[in-house]
This record gives structure tokens, C-alpha cells and sequence, in this order.
């Protein structure tokens, strides 16, 4: 058994987020906070991700399934039937293979928890973009 407390965990800065439609701020941002990390689990990886407000994933999909738990501010999912805020305790299932995307808008920040399985892989866009 392992505990891990959030606030111990090295918060990393992730390569610029893709912005919210229309954003006309600054570059946004991304961070990252591994819970479960290379050879930590057989099973499953997880991180805590922050969102600065405008910031997005950016459509893409998982060749698994991915949870996703919010713990900080309010922030939206969308997959292309249509868009859900989404704010502290929220919990989302994402199946495998949906184009999906996830993050804040321009007045708000975000924290989430993303689990996935080990190895597995994401491919940005969608097949309407392509």
C-alpha cells in the first residue's frame, strides 16, 4: 500500500495547452502531478493535470478507457454529442476510442485527476478535423 498526498507531489509544467476558442489572453498552460508513474502500477497510470483558465486538451482519443475526477475549479467536457460543465467531485468515464476534449474557459481553473491504463496511447483530433 501506498498513500500519496497531492500537496507532496512535484507539480511539472507541460508544453503550452491548445487555448480555448476565441482566447485572445496569453499563451495557457498545463501542469502535471504523477500519482502513478512508469513501473509504479502494472495497471493503470494517474496524474493530477491543472488547467489555467483557457486552457484545453484539444480534441483527441485513448485506446483505452480514461476516468476522470475533478478536485479543483470548474471546467467542461465535451465529446462531439455535446458539452458538460464539470466542477469538484464530478466524476467522467470516458470509453475508448471517443473524441473527447477537456479543460476550463477563459474565466476559470481547473485541477482533475486522469486515469488510464499502462502503455496505453492518445491520438489528437478528430476525424471531423482530419
Amino acid at each position: 500500500m501506498r498513500l500519496v498526498r497531492i500537496s507532496d507531489l512535484d507539480e511539472v509544467a507541460m508544453p503550452q495547452a491548445e487555448a480555448v476558442r476565441g482566447w485572445t489572453g496569453e499563451p495557457v498552460s498545463r501542469s502535471r502531478q504523477t500519482i502513478l508513474g512508469a513501473g509504479d502500477s502494472s495497471d493503470y497510470s494517474c496524474s493530477v493535470f491543472g488547467f489555467a483558465p483557457g486552457a484545453t486538451t484539444g480534441w483527441h482519443s485513448h485506446d483505452c478507457d480514461q476516468i476522470l475526477i475533478v478536485t479543483a475549479g470548474t471546467g467542461f467536457i465535451a465529446n462531439e454529442r455535446g458539452e458538460h460543465e464539470m466542477t469538484v467531485g464530478d466524476v467522467v468515464h470516458i470509453p475508448a476510442g471517443e473524441y473527447h476534449a477537456h479543460g476550463t474557459t477563459a474565466d476559470t481553473g481547473m485541477s482533475h485527476i486522469a486515469i488510464t491504463t499502462v502503455g496505453s496511447t492518445s491520438v489528437m483530433g478528430r476525424i471531423a478535423d482530419r
